[in-house]
């Protein structure tokens, strides 16, 4: 959410053992023994500590953004490039860039707001395989849990800024929308990167959901796409300063 870990699924491998259980798993899953130190009690003080852990790696950050993207795009894909640009151009307008810490595209936001100087930051999370957090990553903090881990990516960012990705990009996505829907955040951008990419689900959106009436009109417009970098930042700042800028949702 990537920032994003898009369907990084356990897949098998030759001559090792199969995926672990994560925290998360044990903490969700009621079946078969638990020991006195997986006890409840006892979970919500690790849970606890990770909290504390997260805000106080990430209090003094500054403004930042959330990049979110797929774990499965290739270096020499245009995406990562895409990344790298968006990356490079929200360091440059003085943000640190956030990511879920991963491979793909969240490599190439780190990868280009540390080439431009600016604070890369990878807040990864503890899977069955392990990947570990990608090398363009100044300030990183692994999370047993997916929603501490998700907490600190509204609570310390300006934005969300959204490249093509999977299931886990579309989670950090519609987590955002449903915030800033009911009030939990506000005046909090969202932009989607890649007109092609994003258009098929907002027209769904559009032709199915608002037109059933399952959502408002508004809801679409708490959603900003472009294929322009520069743009991504216009509207990224544009929220910082207070001043949304008033053009309607175009794909």
């Amino acid at each position: 959410m990537p920032g994003s870990d898009d369907d990084q699924r356990p897949q098998p491998v030759p001559g090792r053992p199969g995926p672990r259980a994560t925290t998360d798993q044990r903490l969700l899953d009621d079946t078969g023994p638990v020991s006195w130190m997986d006890s409840d009690p006892w979970r919500v003080m690790r849970i606890q500590a990770e909290f504390v852990e997260g805000f106080g790696a990430l209090a003094e950050v500054g403004p930042a953004v959330s990049v979110f993207g797929s774990a499965r795009t290739p270096s020499d894909h245009p995406y990562y490039a895409l990344g790298v640009r968006v990356g490079a151009a929200l360091a440059e307008a003085g943000y640190a860039v956030i990511t879920g810490g991963g491979p793909g595209t969240m490599e190439a936001a780190n990868q280009g707001a540390r080439s431009a100087g600016g604070t890369s930051v990878g807040l990864g999370i503890e899977l069955p395989f392990e990947t570990g957090l990608n090398s363009h990553v100044d300030l990183g903090i692994n999370f047993r849990y997916f929603f501490v881990r998700k907490t600190m990516f509204v609570k310390y960012s300006e934005g969300f800024v959204v490249l093509p990705g999977g299931v886990g990009t579309l989670d950090e996505l519609f987590e955002a929308v449903t915030l800033i829907q009911t009030g939990k955040v506000t005046n909090f951008p969202i932009v989607l990167v890649g007109r092609a990419y994003w258009a098929p689900m907002l027209d769904w959106l559009e032709q199915t959901l608002l037109a059933e009436g399952m959502i408002s009109p508004g809801d679409l417009d708490l959603m900003r796409v472009t294929d322009d970098v520069q743009e991504v930042v216009r509207w990224v700042t544009s929220h910082r300063l207070g001043r949304p800028q008033p053009e309607e949702r175009d794909v």
